[in-house]
């Protein structure tokens, strides 16, 4: 168990990636995809330099002063998002988000899911993700 004086810290890594997407729901048809997501319907996609942080907690471990190594976690991010999604189309090039319209919301709550778990001695507590300087989604967790 942890010693309840050991403080525990959040920490936060920032990763960028290049990638394409076109809003399109599929149950709908042309004139109301058009209609409700605009020119992000183009047929051809649009693209965006996203940059994603993912934050994770626990406690600071006396021998070293982290809660893990920042390359740790940016090595975790890399092969479960980062290398996955850049320079791809997000409709049809990455697995992990099949069937979605691929919002921010959905990004965020999809990639969330790929690091639930996957962060050896830190719990996942947030992941945002900036689609654009003036817009971004948040995710904490729970539905």
């Amino acid at each position: 168990m942890n010693d309840p004086t050991t403080p525990v810290i959040r920490i936060t890594s920032r990763s960028h990636f290049s990638a394409a997407h076109r809003l399109h729901a599929e149950g709908r048809d042309e004139a109301w995809n058009r209609e409700t997501f605009g020119k992000c319907n183009n047929p051809h996609g649009h693209g965006h330099t996203y940059e994603l942080e993912v934050t994770v907690e626990g406690p600071i471990a006396p021998e070293t002063g982290w809660v893990m190594d920042f390359k740790d976690l940016k090595q975790i991010v890399a092969e479960r998002i980062v290398k996955q999604c850049d320079c791809r189309n997000l409709n049809s090039d990455v697995p992990f988000l099949a069937g979605i319209v691929p919002t921010a919301e959905n990004l965020a709550v999809r990639f969330w899911e790929q690091l639930e778990g996957a962060i050896p001695g830190a719990r996942l507590v947030r992941v945002a993700l900036h689609e654009t300087e003036q817009n971004q989604a948040i995710y904490t967790g729970g539905r």
